[in-house]
Formats: structure tokens, C-alpha cells, sequence
């Protein structure tokens, strides 16, 4: 199929969730993300989630690339109030700026001039509720805030951002985690909890302007929403919570590495992702086992699906988007769903994707 970017063809529902695994990459895929940098991202990010209306369900900044687990609900039936725009624009805009447009709207209001008061709202509205405009914007906001603090010019970003359309349920509980896991996987913490800059390490320790609160509801719905839990920090104690640092800190498994040796030499060894045995093991001693804790031992290991697959669920969820969508692919394909190969073999008849990734899977 053409690599054209994959939109859920249910995307103006209220019933169905609509969640995107978003992936950036810095341009040359160079090293320029310190703690400052990782800061300001997840400022803007948050930022533009407030404004656009979308929710990002799960996050992790690394230091040549993001990644975001993000839900884009359709805009609120009837559309935005002229006070509830305000509200969305202070997130963007100073109250100086806010205030102008209240100005305008109010003036418009009085004189009975509807066609004014509509261009207004979709001067903004149109930003709002897409995947497209809210990677976009928030991508732009931090090129430009990076650009001044380093003094450079051009382009910050390798590409146009990946997205892989996700099933809710357990295609967004287990994204979610190996988006989480990525700096276990890169060897910089060995708890998950421990990383700052992601959504499990926001929702376990807080960050600098908070307390963790809009991690933990984002993560209760990529885990919950199949049971029609919404974005809610309340429902993170307790079952949920646990269920999810299972998965989490489930033993690495062993595989082949390319690595560097004393000489500079390039060898393969084989290495170990993941936890330490001994804390895995204490902490699974006081948690209950779960059926979905086995995929935990394939989120150690890079699964191109994640990235690439364009489409990622039941077989049935899969198959739903095919028939949809079947104009994107060609006449000899006969049904969506593909099998999971290669490293990604552990969710083969839990997950599939609408990619056959034939080549560098595993």
C-alpha cells in the first residue's frame, strides 16, 4: 500500500476511539535533546493538547526523537462557545491577545453579524481535533523555541512524522508501554519510572509544574478505554496501575547486539533488555500475574509494527479498516490483517497490523 498517512475512518465518531502512535525523528537522527529540551517539549505538548482538544494518552522524549500515543476525539456537537474558545486560546495566545479576540467576537455578537463570528472560530477551530494539526503545531513551536536558544536556522525534524493508527484495548495498553519502555530498551534507566521525560515517569514522580496528574489520566485511558473509562487520574490507583507496571517490568529477553568492543571493532554479543532479575522478580511477588504480562518480554526489543505497521489491533479492527479504506490498497489484496513476524512473533494472534513487513523485523 501507499506509505500516504492512514486516517480512522470513524474519526467524527462519539462511539469509537481514534489513536495514533506518532514518531519524529531529529533531522541526521544527531543527539539534541538535554533536559532542557525534554522540558520544553512536553510544555509545549501539553500546551497544545489543551488547545486542540486532543489527548495524549502516552509520551516519551528521547534524545533524537519523540514519541505519542495520542487520542483525537471529533469536536464537541454544536461546536465551541464563544467562552470556551477564549479558554482554549489562553493556552496559545497572552491575555492581550485573548482579550482582542473577545473584543471582536463581542462586537459581532451585537451587531448580528453570524457569517464574522464564525470566521472567527474557524480562524482557530480548524487547528483543533486533527492529528495532523496538533503534531504540526506543536512540532513548530518547539523548532522555533530551539532554533532561538541555539542560534541555528532550518528544519529540526528528519521527515514528516509516522503515525500507525491503534485499536483501543489491548493494542493501546501495550503501545503505551513499549512507548514507556524506550529508555529501558536504550539502556538509560533500568525502571521505567525512573525517566522523567515519559508518560509513566510523569504519572510515578510528577514533573517540575505538577503532579503527575495528566500522565496518569491519559495512561488510565490508553489501558481503559475498551471499558469506557475515560481520562480520569482518579482510576489510576489501585488494579490499573498495577496491571500496567506488570507489563512494564516483566523480564528482558536475551538477543543478538551489534556492539562496540575495547578496539573499536564491531561484534555480536548477546545481551539482556530489561530489568533486573532480582527486581522483577519482587516486584511480580506482590503483584498478581495477568494474561497480557507475557507481551512484556517482546517490548524489550525494537517491533518495527509499532512505527510501521499503519494500522495495529484485533484481527477484526484490522480487517474493519481494510474494507473501509480499500481504495488505498491494491486489487489482488483480499483481506487487511497481517500476522506479526520476527520480533514482534510474542503478539502473533493478539496483534496484527495492515503491513506485511517482509524485511529488518526482528
Amino acid at each position: 500500500m501507499p506509505h500516504a498517512r492512514l486516517i480512522a475512518p470513524w474519526k467524527d465518531s462519539t462511539e469509537k476511539p481514534v489513536m495514533y502512535h506518532c514518531v519524529s525523528r531529529v533531522v541526521e537522527r544527531r543527539f539534541a535533546f538535554g533536559q532542557e529540551e525534554k522540558e520544553k517539549l512536553r510544555t509545549f505538548m501539553r500546551m497544545y493538547e489543551n488547545f486542540s482538544g486532543c489527548r495524549v494518552l502516552a509520551y516519551c522524549f528521547m534524545c533524537n526523537h519523540i514519541h505519542l500515543l495520542l487520542e483525537v476525539p471529533p469536536p464537541p456537537t454544536g461546536g465551541l462557545s464563544d467562552e470556551a474558545l477564549l479558554d482554549r486560546l489562553r493556552f496559545l495566545y497572552n491575555e492581550a491577545y485573548v482579550a482582542e479576540v473577545a473584543q471582536r467576537l463581542k462586537k459581532h455578537r451585537q451587531a448580528g453579524h453570524e457569517v464574522a463570528v464564525r470566521e472567527i472560530h474557524e480562524g482557530y477551530t480548524y487547528r483543533m481535533h486533527s492529528l495532523s494539526e496538533f503534531m504540526k503545531g506543536f512540532m513548530q513551536r518547539f523548532t522555533q523555541w530551539f532554533n532561538r536558544s541555539q542560534k541555528r536556522t532550518g528544519g529540526l525534524w528528519e521527515d514528516v512524522f509516522k503515525s500507525v493508527l491503534v485499536e483501543d484495548g489491548i493494542a493501546a495498553k501495550t503501545m503505551a508501554a513499549y512507548i514507556d519502555l524506550n529508555p529501558v530498551r536504550a539502556g538509560m534507566v533500568t525502571d521505567p519510572a525512573e525517566y522523567r521525560w515519559s508518560s509513566y515517569g510523569e504519572a510515578m514522580g510528577g514533573g517540575p509544574r505538577g503532579d503527575g496528574k495528566k500522565a496518569r489520566a491519559g495512561l488510565v485511558r490508553a489501558i481503559m478505554a475498551h471499558k469506557g473509562y475515560e481520562a480520569d487520574a482518579r482510576h489510576w490507583a489501585g488494579r490499573v496501575s498495577k496491571e500496567y507496571r506488570m507489563i512494564l517490568l516483566e523480564e528482558g529477553v536475551e538477543k543478538l547486539a551489534e556492539v562496540v568492543n575495547e578496539g573499536g571493532e564491531l561484534e555480536v554479543k548477546v545481551v539482556r533488555k530489561g530489568m533486573k532479575k532480582p527486581v522483577v522478580d519482587a516486584e511480580l511477588e506482590r503483584l498478581e500475574r495477568s494474561r497480557d504480562v507475557a507481551l512484556g518480554k517482546m517490548l524489550r526489543c525494537r517491533v518495527r509494527y509499532f512505527t510501521d505497521g499503519a494500522v495495529i489491533g484485533s484481527r477484526g479492527y484490522v480487517d474493519e479498516v481494510f474494507r473501509l479504506c480499500r481504495d488505498r490498497f491494491g486489487r489482488k489484496r483480499k483481506d487487511g490483517a497481517r500476522k506479526w513476524r520476527g520480533s514482534g512473533a510474542a503478539a502473533a494472534g493478539t496483534l496484527w497490523s495492515v503491513r506485511d513487513l517482509q524485511k529488518g523485523i526482528g
